[in-house]
């Protein structure tokens, strides 16, 4: 078998990504400035978890979004996303360092009951689930439109919500709601998003505050 030349070591790998994407970044925006180490880490990762530089315009933070969010991990919050997959995808390990958690609840058999039986989709009876738990709480849409609205309907006062639903109904309209809504949130502006992006928001989060320690 032949030997290829390539970079093997998973942190290598990363670290070299992220060299490249700061290299794109200076030279195709030359002018684009991040408004704090922290900004420019949540940008940067979901970069590198999409190979996509428009992240750089649509992405929307709220004035309050990255202190509120910080502040709900290091005191011990609840996170609660809208699939399994952002679920696997954020950093529980970290997470846990920080005294807090993530939850799904879209195959928790309270909500099947609930969604069949009022005629609604499970991710907004997650949402009312999830409202009935005590403590600090942040949400995190990647897919389900309709749980972010469900969340804005009940006007609920929390912590931070990340809302990057993906898709062509209704998830440029709720994130723009939710834009609107004052709550502290981290928004993608458009069609675009996914649970691969609402966990790499997180997770740069999580990260950034490790190493802040």
């Amino acid at each position: 078998m032949e030997k290829m030349d390539y970079l093997q070591q998973p942190q290598a790998i990363e670290a070299k990504s992220f060299v490249i994407i700061g290299e794109i970044i200076h030279d195709t925006r030359p002018d684009y400035r991040f408004a704090s180490p922290l900004h420019e880490a949540v940008i940067k990762r979901v970069i590198h978890t999409t190979a996509d530089f428009e992240w750089l315009d649509i992405l929307h933070f709220s004035p309050d979004a990255l202190d509120r969010l910080c502040t709900a991990i290091q005191c011990g919050c609840s996170l609660y996303t809208d699939t399994t997959m952002a679920l696997s995808g954020i950093n529980k390990t970290l997470l846990a360092q920080f005294g807090s958690e993530v939850r799904c609840y879209i195959s928790d058999p309270r909500v099947v009951r609930r969604a069949k039986a009022d005629g609604i989709t499970r991710s907004m009876a997650a949402v009312d689930l999830a409202l009935g738990d005590a403590g600090e709480k942040i949400f995190v849409f990647g897919n389900a439109p309709t749980a972010l609205f469900r969340l804005l309907e009940h006007k609920a006062q929390v912590s931070g919500v990340v809302g990057v639903p993906v898709g062509f109904v209704g998830a440029e309209e709720s994130k723009e709601a939710l834009v609107e809504s004052g709550l502290p949130a981290i928004a993608a502006r458009g069609r675009k998003g996914g649970s691969n992006v609402a966990a790499a928001i997180i997770n740069a989060l999580l990260y950034s505050l490790r190493e802040a320690q």
